[in-house]
Formats: C-alpha cells, sequence, structure tokens
C-alpha cells in the first residue's frame, strides 16, 4: 500500500513539474516572440546565436533552438543523466511550439528599451522556472561543463566568455545599439533567474568569533529565534582554542543579529556570507 501510494506521489511530482516546464518555456517564448524579435534585441547563449540566424536566414527560431541544442542536450544527456535531457528536450520543444503559435500577435511593444527590460524579466522568469524544476533552455552551459574540465577556467567564465562573440555577431548583424540592448537583456535575465532559482527568502550564513560566546548564543536563539550552531576553532595568532559560532538568518534579520553581537561584544569577529539554499532543522519553519 505505501509503494502504491509513494508510486502516486511521485507520478504527481513529475506532472507538476512538467507543466512547471512548460509555463516556463511558454513564457520564454513570449518574451522572446512579442518582445525581443520584434525589436531586434537578443538575449546570451544558443537562445541568442538561434536569434540572430533567424535574422540572417529567415528559418523559424523554433527550429533553429532545437536543432543548435540537440548536440548540447545529448552531452547533458551523457554527462549529467536521463531526467535531465528528457526534461530540457521537452522545455526546448515547448519552447519552439509556443513561440510559432505565437506568431499571429502582433508585438507586445515596439518601444526597444521596454522591449529590452520587460523582455528580459519574461525570459529570466522563464528560464529560471525550467532550470529550478530540472531542465534547462541553453545548452551553452553544458558546453561550458564540458570545456571547463580541460580548461583552467569555470563555467562561469566560459559562458561570459562565449557570449562576448555572441553579442559581438550581434554587434555587426543587428547593429551595435542593439547589440548594447542586447547586453542589457541578458543581464536582466541573468538577475531575473538567480531571482527565481533562489526564491525571495535569501539567507546568510553568519560566522562570529566571540570570548562570550554563551551569551550571544542565548541571546541569539531568544530573541531572533534562531538555532545557534558551536564550532571549534584556534587562533592563529595566540594558538588559543577558541568556540566560534555559526547562524543562519534571513536577509531582513542580519541587522537585527548585528545589534545584538554589537550589544554583547563589540569587538567580536563577525563574518557574514550569502547562501543559495537553506534546508533541514527548524530554519523554515522559522521563518514563516
Amino acid at each position: 500500500m505505501l509503494a502504491k501510494q509513494h508510486k502516486k506521489e511521485s507520478l504527481i511530482h513529475i506532472i507538476y513539474r512538467y507543466i512547471m516546464i512548460f509555463f516556463g518555456a511558454g513564457l520564454a517564448a513570449v518574451s522572446i516572440e512579442l518582445f525581443l524579435i520584434p525589436n531586434s534585441v537578443i538575449d546570451g547563449g544558443i537562445i541568442g546565436i538561434s536569434l540572430i540566424l533567424n535574422h540572417l536566414t529567415g528559418i523559424g527560431f523554433g527550429i533553429l533552438v532545437i536543432i543548435i541544442n540537440l548536440p548540447f542536450l545529448y552531452a547533458g544527456y551523457k554527462h549529467i543523466g536521463r531526467n535531465f535531457f528528457i526534461s530540457s528536450l521537452f522545455a526546448v520543444i515547448a519552447l519552439a511550439v509556443v513561440e510559432t503559435l505565437l506568431h499571429q500577435f502582433g508585438p507586445a511593444t515596439n518601444e526597444p528599451l521596454l522591449a529590452t527590460v520587460f523582455g528580459g524579466l519574461i525570459l529570466g522568469a522563464g528560464v529560471g522556472i525550467v532550470i529550478r524544476h530540472g531542465g534547462a533552455l541553453d545548452g551553452s552551459e553544458i558546453l561550458g561543463i564540458l570545456f571547463t574540465k580541460k580548461l583552467p577556467f569555470s563555467v562561469g567564465e566560459f559562458v561570459m566568455f562565449f557570449n562576448v562573440f555572441v553579442f559581438a555577431w550581434a554587434g555587426f548583424v543587428l547593429g551595435w545599439e542593439q547589440a548594447m540592448l542586447s547586453v542589457i537583456t541578458y543581464y536582466i535575465a541573468f538577475k531575473t533567474i538567480d531571482l527565481v532559482i533562489q526564491g525571495l527568502d535569501e539567507t546568510k550564513a553568519v560566522i562570529i568569533v566571540s570570548d562570550h560566546y554563551d551569551e550571544l548564543s542565548d541571546a541569539i536563539s531568544q530573541r531572533l529565534g534562531r538555532g545557534v550552531t558551536k564550532l571549534k576553532g584556534k587562533g592563529g595568532y595566540k594558538d588559543q582554542d577558541k568556540d566560534v559560532l555559526y547562524v543562519v538568518v534571513t536577509r531582513l534579520e542580519v541587522t537585527k543579529l548585528k545589534n545584538i553581537v554589537h550589544e554583547i561584544d563589540p569587538r567580536a569577529f563577525t563574518t557574514i556570507m550569502s547562501t543559495q539554499e537553506a534546508h533541514g532543522g527548524q530554519f523554515k519553519s522559522a521563518i514563516h
């Protein structure tokens, strides 16, 4: 009975995931067809290359984005996994189909700056939703993963270099003003993707080195409702044992935490770091 229930829940989760991937791909298609293409603005990566080739050859964007992405998706199948390949292929096909269906509608705006800003926001939201649910719309990061295994660059650096050439090509084909607008679109989309993937509840990891660790630990627990982890450390200058406090808080709680630390030990050494996600324990329940 439990096995059947688990299977049913897994199927519901899969259906939900593919619905969200389709929704994300649909948003990206809206951005491309109604905002970017009518204003000769592009995004980076494979989507950008497909848009440039669409402008040069007249071949449909949907056809181009599938054909160009296929080798990279196949590489993803070999190096990342079958589920990623299927999810990404579904996302790219959904993007192509929805973009084709939108041909009958006119542009949402003919103002390039509005197209740049809102096109970037909608595209970033769509791509972020697809990535958050296990797929991808652009094979350039897969290419980066493969190349950086043999080259002394990170994936992010590779994608950046790749896009420099894409936008330079766009400058020669579409004009340099359009290329500059395209860079803005890419930046807005990039930041929106981060926001969608990480969510609005941005968290901070805080490390506190203080001789008053017991008082600090109690105050943080009582006044912020956060669990505090005590770590063992050793000072590099005097070689003395130190108790180090580690706590994860939301962005809105950082100021209150700094005030607590300053009240109890103004000489405490505090490091605040951004975190991608926080799971487990009572962290989420404390937020909500």
